[in-house]
Formats: C-alpha cells, structure tokens, sequence
C-alpha cells in the first residue's frame, strides 16, 4: 500500500513561508517569526504589541526556555547567512538576558513586555542583509 502525499491547505502558514536557504527566504521566515513572538495583537487601549513571548512566561521556566530555543532558531537561521562572530554573540546575548528575565516566575513577563530580544535580534539580521544582499531589502512602512 502506498502513501498519498499529504496537501497543505491553501492559505496555511507552511504554503506561504519560503522554505529555501537564499537570504529572501530566511528573511521573510525570520520576520514571520519575530511578529509571532513579539507583535501577535496590541494591547487595547495602548499601542504596545504583545506577542507569544511575553505570553508564553505565564508558565514558570519551560516558557522562558520555549522562547529561548525560538530565539536560538533565529540566530541559527542567520548563522547560514554568513553573520559574523560579533553579531551572533550579540544576538544570543539578547537570547539569554531575555531568558534569564523570564525565569523570574510570573514577574519575568514584566521586563519581557519591554526587553524585546526578538525585535533586536531581527534589527541585526536586517542590517546584515542589507548590506551584503541588497536584493532582499523591503521598505518597512
């Protein structure tokens, strides 16, 4: 019996997200990313966006640790890029002052709301980019 080969719905996330290894496609996936973490929806009554990051400290330790390994994945994403020594120290610094923050149970959300490691990290991987691959520069509105 063989298998059929399963179909992504139209729409879905993995349809849309560029899957490739050129610098586009971790571009694009890596702002995905930081929107989920750090931007999901804004507060009402402010203009403060909250993102899966500052959700996920409601849960004491593993929480912190789940935001870091997505963290960790970012930094890897833009080690293919060819980053240098620098930058990547900078950005898994970000990665582990934003964990250590977290780990405080319940109150890690606090400094979390405002230490957004994510959005850094994305600052970093975006001068990369537009300096050594011009082609995937966007203009941010």
């Amino acid at each position: 019996m063989t298998q059929r080969p399963t179909r992504l719905a139209p729409g879905s996330i993995l349809d849309t997200l560029p899957m490739g290894r050129d610098a586009l496609s971790v571009r694009r996936r890596v702002e995905a990313m930081e929107r989920v973490m750090e931007g999901l929806f804004v507060i009402p009554g402010t203009n403060r966006k909250v993102g899966l990051d500052v959700i996920l400290d409601i849960i004491p330790f593993a929480g912190s640790t789940i935001a870091a390994a997505v963290g960790g994945w970012m930094a890897w994403e833009a080690r293919n890029l060819g980053m240098s020594k620098v930058q990547m120290a900078r950005m898994f610094g970000n990665v582990g002052v934003d964990w250590a923050l977290g780990m405080i149970p319940f109150v890690g959300a606090i400094p979390d709301f405002f230490f957004r490691s994510n959005t850094r990290n994305l600052r970093i991987i975006k001068r990369h980019l537009d300096k050594h691959h011009p082609s995937t520069a966007t203009l941010d509105l």
